[in-house]
């Protein structure tokens, strides 16, 4: 059996994806940068900057997680 190359197309800004839509979604949700913080264990910097920098502060997939069970989304809406 032979392996190949195969060719596929990453975006390349998907942290800037992230970032918009963890805006977007807790925008949507009612949720301050504030409480967002306190609900995922962080600080309010991070999630300030997690959201403006766009794209360029990036978080671990349990971060991830826990921002969206407190948004009350799936992951997969962060990547759209």
């Amino acid at each position: 059996m032979s392996t190949y190359q195969r060719d596929f197309q990453f975006p390349e800004d998907i942290w800037k994806t992230i970032s918009k839509n963890i805006r977007k979604y807790r925008l949507q949700a009612g949720i301050t940068q504030e409480q967002l913080a306190v609900d995922i264990k962080k600080s309010y910097d991070f999630t300030r900057r997690l959201e403006f920098t766009k794209g360029k502060v990036h978080c671990t997939v349990e971060t991830l997680y826990r921002i969206s069970v407190v948004l009350e989304i799936t992951m997969d809406k962060f990547f759209e």
